[in-house]
């Protein structure tokens, strides 16, 4: 187990790691070796996640969750393969720990009354100021 948070701990099985060649450095191991790492997670079917930290994992994952409901994180800046899997695991517990924020609902409040006073205050001196530009024009 693989622990994430205080309250959420992943199983080693739930995650798929596939390795293919990558761009960028590497000299002629670029051509060679596969360094960079495909890390999948299935949010919709993992018995680890919280439903609600799983709704919410899901929305901040935006384009790299596949139809299925599966994460999928690419890494592929660093030359060894081990750097690669390490990066790619951090990344997945950053965005999980990201979502087991619960977030603050937002709690409506109305203007003071010292507020709306100075609204229109300013509504009343920026009509007058165009009122003024009305009626310069027609003395000519």
């Amino acid at each position: 187990m693989i622990r994430v948070t205080d309250t959420i701990s992943i199983d080693e099985s739930e995650l798929a790691e596939s390795f293919v060649r990558a761009s960028g450095p590497g000299g002629q191991n670029v051509n060679k070796l596969s360094t960079a790492v495909q890390l999948r997670f299935d949010v919709r079917h993992s018995p680890s996640l919280p439903n609600d930290v799983a709704v919410r994992l899901m929305r901040i994952a935006g384009s790299r969750l596949t139809k299925d409901g599966v994460l999928v994180i690419t890494a592929q800046q660093h030359r060894t393969q081990e750097r690669n899997r390490a990066a790619a695991r951090e990344r997945l517990f950053e965005m999980i720990r990201e979502a087991a924020v619960r977030p603050v609902p937002r709690r409506p409040t109305k203007p003071t009354r010292a507020a709306k006073q100075r609204r229109l205050e300013s509504k009343k001196h920026r009509s007058a100021v165009k009122e003024f530009r009305r009626g310069r024009s027609g003395l000519d």
